[in-house]
């Protein structure tokens, strides 16, 4: 009796009441989910020389984590996890432009610190895989296990225009998918035809950028290897690759 009273009193203190509060948190842990699997679904690729993985299983992985995602935080903060996605909503009117700054930096913060978790998940592999050294090209580069880079031929161009299109179409899709008036998707499995959706774009869009779709999934994890030791260069747009 003593022990559940405990627990309520300590349910009770650790309660959170401020509305914001729990939605940037729920978009945190959400964000950090996402990244958390989607980056090491691609570390598992790169650092095993692709024998426990490819660009199938690591697309796999990004899709499912959307859908992990949306479970985690879709009844608090709406599971935006996305600016893009977040910055539709506000034009839509669905989400007031005063929260919209609010979203972005926790999203962007969610990715950068799961980014860090990754590269502590897999530390002995990428330093391993790397022959110690952190490079943002190169054979043995591992910085595109966190961000996306264009492909050798794409120009500045067409890697916008790609993203444009492929984000477009993301939204798109959620909006049609959210959408009561068409013919509904079954209560509670939302987050599934979700990550469907993903993985159509990612396997179909993906040569070029490698489908980042979301300004938070690319920046923050980018951030995080400037800071973590690979350098200015992942900000680079590479002579070579466009």
């Amino acid at each position: 009796m003593g022990s559940a009273s405990f627990l309520k009193r300590a349910q009770a203190l650790l309660r959170i009441r401020n509305q914001l509060a729990r939605e940037c948190l729920a978009e945190l842990l959400a964000v950090f989910v996402l990244i958390l699997i989607t980056l090491s679904g691609s570390a598992q690729m790169v650092t095993s020389f692709e024998t426990k993985g490819n660009f199938l299983s690591a697309y796999l992985a990004g899709a499912l984590a959307v859908m992990v995602a949306i479970y985690t935080a879709g009844g608090v903060s709406g599971a935006h996890l996305n600016p893009a996605f977040s910055l539709s909503m506000c034009l839509l009117e669905q989400l007031p432009w005063w929260k919209f700054p609010i979203f972005v930096a926790v999203q962007t913060s969610g990715a950068f610190i799961s980014a860090g978790a990754v590269y502590v998940l897999y530390y002995d592999a990428i330093w391993h895989y790397s022959n110690g050294t952190l490079a943002a090209s190169g054979p043995r580069e591992t910085a595109s296990i966190f961000a996306t880079y264009p492909a050798d031929y794409l120009s500045l161009t067409n890697g916008f225009l790609d993203q444009v299109i492929g984000t477009g179409l993301l939204i798109l899709g959620i909006l049609a998918i959210m959408d009561t008036r068409n013919k509904g998707v079954p209560e509670g499995l939302e987050p599934v035809v979700v990550a469907l959706l993903v993985f159509a774009i990612e396997i179909s869009m993906g040569s070029n950028c490698s489908c980042p779709l979301n300004p938070a999934r690319d920046f923050g994890p980018r951030l995080f290897t400037y800071v973590a030791g690979w350098g200015a260069e992942v900000f680079r747009w590479v002579e070579g690759r466009g």
